[in-house]
């Protein structure tokens, strides 16, 4: 799959809406990343398991939406390679991080 360029959004439990422009090569990738970069941001208030995060593609123009349980659920699901064992690996950390 070819890397591509994503805005990730998630609406806090105030009800304020943040958002982190990612790089990845696939949708729950560019979800785990964009979920732990403003996981850091100290402006972003704590995010429950079943908040649900936008992801937005800039090319081809598409919107997704997953929680973080469905993330938790595919980082521990099986991989179907070793490169892919070693992306969910290192994507998992960043969650649990």
């Amino acid at each position: 799959m070819a890397t591509m360029t994503c805005t990730v959004n998630v609406t806090g439990p105030s009800g304020v809406r943040h958002g982190v422009d990612v790089t990845a090569d696939s949708l729950y990738e560019a979800a785990i990343v964009g979920f732990s970069l403003l996981k850091k941001d100290g402006w972003v208030e704590p995010i429950a398991p079943g908040t649900r995060l936008e992801i937005q593609v800039r090319h081809p123009a598409t919107t997704h939406s997953v929680s973080l349980a469905q993330l938790r659920r595919w980082v521990e699901g099986i991989a179907v390679s070793p490169d892919e064992t070693l992306k969910k690996r290192k994507l998992k950390a960043l969650l649990a991080g």
